[in-house]
Formats: structure tokens, C-alpha cells, sequence
């Protein structure tokens, strides 16, 4: 009997050492030395999770995509529009970045085919265009539903409304779109929705 408890207290001694060893190690050490690396000059932005910051304050981040709101006629909408999200409520309502994704619906689907349909008809009522002047990408959503980018032609088909409604030369909003449009992956430009919405607000601000 006292070999069997003596065994038991070996054993059990033994786990605590473990447990307290590997507890210091990946629950203080690890996190401590992963924390120390993202304050390394050209990492801490993107380990805070690359904020925008507008006038010292932070607006946003660069990697998601959140639709601005805007509850005045379409026509009369001062902002450029991120993709559709499959979360949100309308066809082309705001999204919930907690419960992103996309519809996993195809593209011959009856209620995806109306959606888009709905979407495209939308969007070229609040631009002035006919609806097969809207691109593609800007009546399905991305896999995400936060896409934080647009294409270059569909930021070019906002940029006569969003110049009228913000009293801005459509020439001086073309050269904004072109600073907000960034070269990714395969060589695919993309225009970074938040970015250029601040830069529209700060240039209709003056």
C-alpha cells in the first residue's frame, strides 16, 4: 500500500511539474514573445489589424469592407459602395462582419439569379446607367461578404454621383479612385472602398 501511494504522489508530482512548466511556457513565454515580434518596426500595423485612422482617430480597418449607410434617395448618396454582402438583409443592405460568408448559392440558382437581377437593377437606378452598364462583381457578393475592395470599373461608375453629391470635380474623385487602388496578388487593382471614402470626405470638407 505505501508503494502504491508513493507511486501515485511520484506520478501526480510529476503532472504538476509538467503542467507548471508547459503553463509558463505557452501560456506567459509563447504569447509574451509572439506580442514582442508584432511591436517590430513594419509589423505593428498590421498586427493591430491594419486601422485607418481619419483625423486621430481610427475609422476603420483596411482588410474589411463595411457598406456606409445612407437613408436619403440613392440618387442622392455622397458614397462609394463595397460588393453586396450575403448576410445582409436586403439585396443591397450593410452586412454583419461577425457572421461574414457568402451564399454558397450557384450561379443558376433561381433566388441567386433574382437577387442579382435585384442588385443590378439597384445599382443602376442609383448611378443613372442601364443595368447592363454594372459590373459583374458588383451584384455578387465576395466569399467573405466583407470584401474591403472594388474593381476599378465599379468605382468609376460611382464617381460621377459620388463628385454631384459631394460637390466635387469628377476629375478630382477619378484622381482619388486611382490613389486608393492598390496592385494585389495576380496583379488584379482594387480600389480600397474606406480609403476612399475618407478621401472624398477630407477633399468635400476641403
Amino acid at each position: 500500500m505505501t508503494i502504491v501511494i508513493k507511486s501515485l504522489f511520484a506520478q501526480t508530482s510529476a503532472a504538476l511539474r509538467v503542467l507548471l512548466v508547459f503553463t509558463v511556457l505557452l501560456g506567459v513565454l509563447y504569447p509574451l514573445g509572439v506580442w514582442a515580434v508584432s511591436r517590430i518596426p513594419g509589423l505593428a500595423h498590421n498586427a493591430e489589424g491594419s486601422l485607418v485612422e481619419y483625423r486621430g482617430a481610427a475609422a476603420g480597418s483596411a482588410l474589411i469592407g463595411v457598406d456606409p449607410v445612407f437613408t436619403g434617395p440613392p440618387s442622392a448618396d455622397p458614397w462609394f459602395h463595397t460588393r453586396p454582402s450575403a448576410s445582409a438583409d436586403t439585396p443591397l443592405g450593410q452586412g454583419d462582419p461577425a457572421t461574414s460568408g457568402g451564399s454558397n448559392k450557384s450561379a443558376v440558382n433561381p433566388e441567386q439569379v433574382e437577387l442579382v437581377g435585384q442588385r443590378k437593377e439597384r445599382i443602376a437606378a442609383r448611378e443613372g446607367v442601364e443595368p447592363g452598364a454594372v459590373p459583374p462583381e458588383a451584384v455578387t457578393a465576395s466569399a467573405s461578404g466583407v470584401d474591403p475592395g472594388i474593381s476599378t470599373a465599379y468605382a468609376e461608375l460611382q464617381v460621377p454621383r459620388v463628385a454631384r453629391n459631394n460637390g466635387l470635380d469628377p476629375a478630382l474623385v477619378r484622381g482619388l479612385v486611382r490613389a486608393a487602388t492598390e496592385t494585389q496578388g495576380i496583379g488584379i487593382a482594387s480600389v480600397n472602398v474606406l480609403e476612399l471614402n475618407l478621401a472624398v470626405r477630407a477633399s468635400a470638407r476641403g
